[in-house]
């Protein structure tokens, strides 16, 4: 590494957002990512799967990409790494858990033979490319999570990672604050930290705590338990079994990403199982609903997800009856709130008594509250701090706490995705921005779908579609027989025979003007017809649906 260069900090997704957290640390001709992750389509992406940050900037500097570096397991953070190594392969670092997430994921893509996963522990130091990059123990609601600290000739980066602090974690120790402040004293130039919670004052509570009231849920009541949950949350599975196994319950596990990870985690050895306590989901039926406790995904509302299959009775194997106790332990990722409002609505006409509010205390964050987002900068004392991860009320309540610490505001910088941050020893100062932004996954297509194909849909899904067959004479350019007339999601066709009738009117009369101003062009005719079909349906109907004409030859 040049140390005449600037360190290059490049947000490429994570900022004014909740999902595909991936950051790009640049020095000279080296670069090294944090992160790889997706997010979930919002509403308007209709039939999108996912959504994962734009490569281009990491493409056209391929050559200076040494590594990605990865703080846990969670799909914000890793789920875009099969995509991304289909255009750039690079070694992945991570912890045995972390990796043993991505590794199922690269068998689905064919990609584990090519890829070198490298595994390492909290406190290794490595090196990536010139970059020296340091793992600290860290907690959060998936294990084997750490912080991470890259030295580079600049100075030392923290990047926390999410994390909160919790003193009784279920496994491991706490987060390692005493590194944290070795790191603070030595000198930390940024520090890029957690933002999830920054709206929320105190401190989150441990995840121990949690156990208590499912133990207490579970001893008062007979009624078959429906568990909702992250499947990436292993520890919380972990103590929904053994309160299972307290109250003399046999467990089912439902949704294919739920049996991936508890798959993982118990051969990895993150997971402790009593004897005889799984059964399959099929084998339900065979036990009394106070015998049971079914764990499943969907506890943020997803379309197709267990829980939703289930409240909408869409399931295989398990049917809601009245009487069940469905307990989702996670609160509503921003944006999901109206989803997991939709299915809490189906559970409950169903009969189902449900438990969803915080105030039941069956879900605690895995991030930090305002008191733990001031003890890592106390600790760390950045010359620098940039808030990440998170919507930008979050970033801004963040940076004001980091100002009443005494962090001066003009080191403080809220970024956004694709902006550029330069730094040296004594300065920093955002230079410019690079290609950021989206790219849609639909099916076996990454990035096929934009804003065009979107807005598309969207219409078709809110005004159908009108579609005009004509048939032209080649030798006299008229028209041959009538206009056929299909509408799909627009109106029923029988039920408007007036309205059809003066579309084919329309029609007729279009293609005469087209004759006799001798128009034989299928463009200019096709645009015509688009036109005076859209100006008839919107004078009758007050609505706009997709128009497509299609012109024979005979």
């Amino acid at each position: 590494m040049a140390k005449t260069s600037k360190l290059k900090i490049i947000p490429l997704g994570g900022l004014n957002e909740v999902g595909k957290n991936l950051t790009v640390i640049e020095y000279g001709n080296e670069i090294l990512l944090i992160d790889c992750g997706m997010a979930f389509p919002d509403e308007e992406m209709l039939g999108i799967d996912l959504v994962i940050p734009d490569f281009t900037y990491l493409v056209k500097n391929h050559h200076k990409v040494k590594g990605i570096v990865l703080t846990h397991g969670h799909e914000d953070h890793i789920g875009a790494i099969p995509f991304f190594l289909k255009m750039i392969n690079v070694p992945i670092y991570g912890t045995n858990l972390t990796l043993g997430l991505v590794q199922n994921k690269l068998k689905e893509h064919g990609l584990l033979s090519t890829t070198q996963l490298i595994r390492k522990i909290p406190g290794d130091i490595f090196k990536v490319g010139g970059f020296n990059v340091e793992f600290i123990r860290s907690n959060h609601s998936i294990a084997d999570a750490v912080a991470v600290a890259i030295t580079t000739p600049v100075g030392t980066i923290v990047h926390t990672g999410d994390f909160k602090i919790d003193s009784t974690p279920i496994a491991g120790e706490m987060i390692d604050l005493t590194r944290l402040g070795q790191l603070g004293k030595k000198g930390v130039l940024a520090l890029m930290s957690d933002s999830t919670n920054a709206e929320r004052p105190g401190f989150t509570m441990s995840e121990r705590s949690v156990g208590i009231k499912l133990d207490d849920v579970f001893k008062s009541t007979k009624q078959r338990i429906i568990v909702a949950t992250f499947a990436s949350n292993i520890h919380r599975v972990q103590q929904i079994i053994t309160a299972a196994h307290k109250t003399n319950r046999k467990v089912a596990l439902s949704g294919r990403s739920m049996l991936n990870v508890l798959e993982t985690a118990i051969n990895l050895g993150y997971m402790t199982i009593p004897d005889n306590i799984l059964i399959d989901i099929d084998d339900v039926k065979k036990y009394r609903p106070s015998q049971i406790v079914i764990i499943t995904t969907g506890s943020q509302g997803e379309t197709m997800s267990a829980l939703y299959r289930m409240a909408y009775s869409d399931h295989k194997k398990v049917e809601i009856v009245a009487g069940d106790l469905v307990i989702i332990s996670a609160n509503p990722i921003p944006g999901n709130e109206k989803l997991v409002a939709n299915v809490v609505n189906e559970l409950m006409k169903k009969g189902a008594d449900v438990i969803h509010d915080r105030s039941a205390e069956l879900h605690v964050s895995g991030h930090a509250c305002q008191e733990e987002l001031k003890i890592m900068l106390a600790l760390t004392k950045p010359k620098y701090f940039i808030p990440v991860h998170g919507e930008y009320s979050f970033l801004k309540t963040h940076a004001n706490l980091a100002t009443y610490l005494g962090i001066d505001k003009k080191n403080i910088f809220i970024m956004e995705n694709g902006k550029v941050l330069e730094l040296t020893r004594d300065s920093a100062r955002i230079s410019g921005a690079v290609p950021s932004g989206i790219t849609l996954v639909d099916g076996l297509g990454v990035g096929d779908v934009g804003n065009i194909v979107l807005r598309d849909r969207k219409r078709l899904s809110e005004d159908g579609v009108i579609i005009v067959v004509v048939s032209i004479s080649q030798e006299t350019h008229s028209l041959v027989g009538q206009p056929e007339i299909i509408s799909r999601g627009f109106v029923y066709v029988r039920e408007s025979g007036d309205l059809m009738d003066n579309l084919r009117s329309v029609v007729v009369n279009c293609m005469e003007i087209c004759k006799k101003n001798k128009i034989y062009d299928w463009a200019t005719i096709k645009n015509n017809l688009k036109n005076k079909i859209s100006e008839c349906l919107f004078e009758e109907t007050k609505r706009s649906p997709m128009i497509i004409p299609i012109i024979m030859d005979v």
